[in-house]
């Protein structure tokens, strides 16, 4: 349970710190407004990226880079049909060095490869968020151990 953006913020820093961030694949659930994108805005400031952060809601991903890192904002919202995916090249960027964190990953279903963290956020009362993790690689179970 995250009680307030406090929270989000100290859980964006121990991925951060983990060394198994640098080549994750994290999906982000949650429906409008649940804190998907506060959380991706505080795990870029933790690794150490500058300048603006905003959602790739229109472009469908944003690139950043840290120092060493190279890492791509996708928010597939507005996907009709998982095929989109394979259509924008998406599949290269996946295949590169880097982290990838992917914000309505149902609506590519099926064309995603697996990913390494699976973080479901659930809106409560005032501020509070009921947050689910499951790995499901190594790199997840790493992810997991140092959150």
């Amino acid at each position: 349970m995250w009680q307030n953006e406090d929270d989000t913020l100290a859980f964006a820093r121990r991925l951060a710190a983990s060394p198994a961030v640098r080549q994750a694949f994290i999906e982000l659930h949650g429906d409008l407004g649940a804190g998907k994108t506060t959380l991706v805005r505080h795990l870029l400031r933790a690794l150490g990226v500058t300048g603006r952060i905003k959602s790739p809601t229109y472009a469908v991903v944003e690139p950043h880079e840290a120092p060493g890192l190279a890492i791509w904002h996708f928010d597939f919202y507005r996907f009709n049909d998982p095929r989109e995916w394979e259509e924008a090249g998406f599949r290269d960027v996946f295949a590169s060095p880097g982290l990838k964190l992917a914000e309505w990953p149902e609506k590519a279903a099926g064309v995603l490869p697996t990913a390494d963290l699976v973080v479901r956020i659930e809106t409560g009362e005032d501020e509070r968020r009921t947050v689910t993790l499951q790995a499901r690689t190594p790199t997840g179970r790493a992810l997991l151990e140092a959150a």
